[in-house]
């Protein structure tokens, strides 16, 4: 049997996927949490064998959660069930120790087969997403500075970044310059559309 966590701040949604996977013979929902700072404390409790992770959620997103999970519970494996099929998020979701990668869209029977092979420590990733991540590129942008342009989402002010990240203004302004010349764009609106484009977000 398959111990399983879902992490999704769609209950909605989290409850598909749960009514889904409990038909599985092999597969058991053994909780669920809806915010991503519940899932630590979550997967402590419950001591999943794999933990099925959204990416955008309240409280921490779902890529911070695999890394943190990845570090204080190494047993556990990962796998990102979302949405938002990017190609960035499927870069940084393996650099944050994930083993999957699926769409939610994916047939349930192809959902459930990727939990297995999960659970059996292989890597499972979107084909066409793989395709696309190679397709993109290696981003040339450092970690700081993805978390500064993907801070500028909306039309935030650095002062507003600057709040938000810890950091300086000078320091912001600094990021964003790079950033813009990085993927030579002329501002820092054009530099978040061309790193979305390209998966490097």
């Amino acid at each position: 049997m398959i111990r399983l966590l879902l992490a999704d701040d769609q209950h909605l949604v989290r409850g598909a996927l749960a009514a889904l996977l409990a038909l599985e013979d092999d597969l058991e929902v053994v909780a669920e949490v809806g915010r991503g700072d519940e899932v630590l404390p979550a997967v402590l409790d419950h001591q999943p064998d794999v933990l099925l992770l959204d990416v955008e959620m309240p409280g921490l997103d779902g890529l911070a959660v695999a890394a943190t999970v990845a570090k204080e519970a190494p047993r556990v494996r990962v796998m990102i069930v979302t949405t938002f099929g990017r190609a960035g998020y499927l870069r940084r979701a393996m650099e944050a120790g994930a083993l999957g990668f699926v769409v939610k869209d994916a047939p349930a029977d192809a959902l459930a087969d990727a939990v297995r092979r999960v659970g059996r420590g292989e890597r499972v990733v979107d084909p066409a997403l793989a395709a696309q991540t190679l397709a993109g590129g290696v981003s040339p942008l450092t970690g700081r500075e993805r978390d500064v342009l993907v801070a500028a989402r909306g039309g935030a002010t650095v002062a507003d970044i600057a709040q938000r990240l810890f950091l300086s203004e000078g320091t912001v302004r600094n990021y964003l310059s790079s950033a813009i010349a990085k993927t030579s764009t002329r501002n820092r609106a054009e530099a978040l559309r061309e790193a979305e484009e390209r998966g490097w977000l």
